[in-house]
């Protein structure tokens, strides 16, 4: 796996030595059928990264090898150490990640919460898919979309809304593009920049940075304006509805608000008349009203009746295994979404692992970003597994000088930034090296297995918790730690869920090769959730009760019923202005995943309008437009109120005039980026910040200017 669509893949070892010879996609994988992207093959066959090989020490201020024993024994001391200063476990800080698999994401949250019994434990999947969770959880009392891509097919509308599935997830977007092709369907895209999926778009919307809650309300205005909603449906499975409406603003204003036209907004509202998807990103979640963005798109969802088969709000995820992640790892629930803070979920934690509840930490802690907050006051240490936390997390620069201060433990396949500040380095193995599975996006769980053998000096992240928590919190885990047993304790904590894994095993995997949840019975296996009865004529010839069976919904919530959400919109946390003129966003390239060891460029490529370019045409140098020859490149500093970074500027129409666009898939890229984050996803606010353009000449004049004084 490269993404969170799942692909399955063929891995085929070198003849000779060690490496991969064959990265293909899996024409037996239930999920893609053999399909593959480019990306998915060449990073997984050639990743242009240092391997890591050899586990290493900090000594005299470098990293050097040694033996797993010293390295080991070195993380176990300053771990320990950390743990006996801190107050019930808060002196160590865990950092996971969606680059595990379910074994060991579900190992590490045991040590994390259950040996270490820390409240600062998160993963890099709460800095992209958090907003998104809590809205689910608002609307539905649990997390994950309830379609799947078997309803892709049957939408009649895609609407696509903050994000890029034909650059982030391209095997998808096939599947979303062959349906969007049919006579009676269509796709809308939502998004400032004309992306990659706008230009194939049936239309495009292109809102302003941050509108994107003013523009769902508009939406939903006008659907309630033109009589669309569907009463029905909202009586019989809904709650909160009234006072939405009541709370709603004009529709016009907030057209103006979001930057788009009335006519867009009619656009949008009557699309959602024929069975909808909506699918959202990035750009709603990662911002300091991605929560409520969210949960305006499944308020569209819920007031049109857009919640069965062929229809539904699908949150679009970027790693491999954010949703085992969210399922597996006590990262903001206990295992198969059990409640955090229930006494009784608690006690059968407890209970599973063979540790006192009174170790369990009461909240699941303050995000990433407010972990970074707590390091050298409660936090003394931090184990980092396979994430790179230095260039993945917003105002970098801070997050490294937090981690300087820290006796850090890093692991991982790679070496990178966060690499280069740990005291202990412990090499991993990586997809195509481990045991174990994963969970896509539409909670499909998949068997992943090790194609060729690891170098002497690596190990699996399983191997690894388990060789630290022997040193830490000896009896936790049976010994040696094998990725059977963890996942069949992992599937039985689950039993009764609503993510419940309990019907799955390696046996089924083995003979089935991917299970959707919630998976309750050896032969089960989920489909579209929450909604119960029929929907086609086939159905109900196939269901001979099915004709005399209304329609009916089930939720696991107070209520039973669906609840609409009352979120207001907060004000962006840093506006243009005379020093700061421009508006930066970041998002993905199709060539590039996550922070990018695996594949970078040497320089970030800054994409910018002509007009926002011309408006630089004193300060950047460039070759005329009538050369035949390709222009050279053209460098600038971009600066933000937090830090400066070069880039090389590349001219780009698809781009709004007074945007900034870079990838975030470069290190540097997120020393200019906001650490302000959603007050209740705990999601940093990535997609806005004020920054100016600088030519390289002048920056230099103005650090002269600026050391003089």
């Amino acid at each position: 796996m490269r993404c969170a669509v799942g692909c399955g893949h063929v891995h085929r070892p070198v003849e000779q030595g060690y490496g991969l010879d064959v990265v293909r996609g899996d024409a037996a994988h239930p999920v893609n059928n053999g399909l593959a992207c480019q990306r998915g093959i060449t990073e997984s066959a050639d990743p242009g990264a240092e391997w890591l090989t050899r586990p290493l020490v900090r000594r005299n201020g470098d990293l050097v090898p040694t033996t797993w024993e010293t390295a080991l024994e070195r993380a176990a001391e300053g771990l320990d150490a950390a743990l006996e200063g801190g107050d019930g476990g808060e002196g160590v800080a865990v950092l996971g990640s969606g680059q595990q698999t379910n074994e060991a994401a579900y190992a590490l949250g045991k040590l994390a919460r259950g040996g270490f019994g820390t409240p600062y434990y998160d993963a890099n999947t709460t800095l992209c898919m958090a907003s998104a969770v809590t809205a689910y959880y608002d609307a539905f009392g649990s997390d994950a979309p309830p379609p799947t891509y078997d309803d892709i097919p049957e939408a009649e509308t895609h609407l696509v809304w903050g994000a890029n599935p034909a650059a982030a997830h391209p095997v998808m977007f096939r599947w979303i593009n062959q349906s969007a092709d049919e006579d009676d369907s269509e796709l809308i895209v939502v998004d400032p920049i004309e992306s990659e999926t706008a230009e194939v778009a049936d239309h495009h919307v292109p809102l302003s940075l941050g509108g994107d809650l003013d523009l769902a309300r508009a939406a939903l205005a006008r659907v309630i304006e033109t009589d669309r909603v569907d009463e029905a449906f909202v009586a019989a499975a809904t709650d909160g509805f009234d006072a939405l409406r009541e709370d709603l603003p004009d529709a016009a204003d907030a057209a103006a608000a979001a930057g788009v036209s009335l006519e867009d907004v009619d656009r949008i509202a009557a699309a959602l008349e024929d069975p909808t998807l909506v699918y959202w990103g990035m750009g709603i979640n990662q911002s300091v009203n991605g929560t409520a963005a969210s949960g305006a798109l499944i308020d569209l969802c819920l007031a049109t009746g857009n919640l069965r088969p062929g229809s539904g709000p699908f949150s679009l995820t970027g790693q491999a295994n954010s949703m085992g992640t969210r399922v597996c790892s006590s990262k903001g629930s206990w295992p198969g979404h059990r409640p955090f803070t229930d006494p009784e979920h608690r006690s059968e934690v407890a209970e599973t692992w063979n540790v006192p509840q009174s170790r369990l930490p009461d909240d699941p802690g303050p995000g990433p970003v407010g972990i970074v907050d707590e390091i050298g006051d409660d936090v003394a240490a931090v184990y980092a597994v396979a994430t790179n936390p230095v260039a993945g997390m917003p105002d970098a620069n801070r997050v490294r000088e937090r981690l300087e201060d820290a006796f850090l433990v890093v692991q991982d396949a790679f070496r990178s930034e966060t690499v280069e500040l740990a005291d202990v380095v412990f090499p991993a193995a990586t997809w195509g090296e481990s045991e174990g599975t994963t969970t896509n996006m539409e909670r499909t769980v998949s068997r992943v297995r090790a194609a060729t053998e690891t170098p002497s000096g690596v190990k699996t992240d399983l191997e690894l918790i388990g060789d630290l928590a022997d040193r830490l919190v000896p009896d936790l885990f049976d010994d040696p730690l094998e990725p059977d047993a963890v996942f069949d304790e992992l599937a039985a904590l689950t039993e009764g869920t609503p993510a419940d894994l309990s019907g799955i095993s390696y046996d089924r995997l083995e003979e089935e090769m991917a299970v959707r949840w919630p998976a309750p019975e050896p032969d089960v296996s989920g489909g579209y959730r929450y909604y119960e009865g029929p929907t086609t004529d086939d159905e109900r010839e196939a269901d001979a009760e099915a004709t005399d069976r209304a329609e009916s919904w089930s939720f696991p919530t107070p209520s039973g019923r669906a609840q609409f959400s009352t979120g207001e919109a907060r004000p962006l946390p840093e506006s243009t202005d005379e020093e700061y003129p421009f508006t930066l966003t970041t998002a993905r390239r199709p060539d590039a995943y996550n922070s990018g060891v695996r594949a970078r460029d040497d320089d970030p490529v800054a994409r910018v309008s002509p007009a926002t370019a011309a408006a630089l045409a004193d300060e950047l140098e460039s070759r005329p437009d009538e050369s035949d020859e390709d222009d050279p490149a053209e460098y600038a500093h971009v600066v933000s109120r937090r830090g400066s970074i070069t880039v090389r500027v590349e001219r780009d129409e698809s781009i709004p005039d007074g945007v900034v666009w870079l990838p975030i898939h470069q290190p540097e890229v997120n020393e200019l980026t906001l650490s302000d984050v959603d007050p209740r996803s705990k999601e940093p606010n990535f997609k806005q910040c004020a920054v100016r353009l600088e030519a390289p000449r002048e920056r230099e004049a103005r650090a002269v200017a600026e050391a003089s004084a």
